[in-house]
């Protein structure tokens, strides 16, 4: 669709929640609670500026004999200006890196659940090591256990202190 024909089409309609809108327009100084107008108005700049670069990559991409678009349709879409293209390649460049690090996260941790699951595979058949529980019962109590713990700390000192 021609830009000319687009121009009509969204006019007095709301693409983008108003409060999200409203919160940008605060972010760049404005009052917290903007007049409506503005809102509308910035919706429809915005929603504009979004449909005409759209249009030049899908016109750049069909004229590449593709029906899908690549990022270098949008590279080319915004080649006339750097500060937006400079950001969209950050914004690639960020979700790369993102997607790469949420792949090496789920390799290391399908690795590690299996680990886990071959060292309980292995404590079933082994005896669980007595030292490792320190002869705790379920039913004892914090107390008792902090208790005996102090008694053991103040023993330890006294024997040092005697062998002096």
């Amino acid at each position: 669709m021609e830009p000319r024909a687009r121009a009509g089409k969204h006019v007095g309609k709301e693409t983008f929640n108003p409060k999200e809108i409203s919160a940008l327009l605060y972010a760049y100084g404005d009052v917290r609670d903007p007049i409506p107008e503005t809102v509308r108005v910035l919706d429809e700049i915005v929603t504009e500026f979004l449909e005409g670069v759209c249009f030049e990559a899908s016109r750049h991409a069909q004229v590449a004999g593709r029906q899908k678009l690549k990022f270098d349709d949008f590279e080319f879409a915004l080649r006339r200006n750097p500060q937006y293209l400079g950001k969209v390649k950050a914004m690639i460049e960020k979700r790369q890196t993102i997607k790469e690090m949420r792949k090496t996260f789920n390799q290391d941790d399908d690795a590690l659940m299996k680990d886990m699951a071959a060292r309980d595979k292995d404590a079933g058949n082994a005896k669980p090591d007595e030292d490792e529980l320190l002869d705790l019962d379920d039913d004892l109590d914090l107390k008792d256990l902090s208790a005996e713990t102090a008694s053991r700390a103040s023993g330890a000192k006294k024997r040092k202190l005697g062998a002096k």
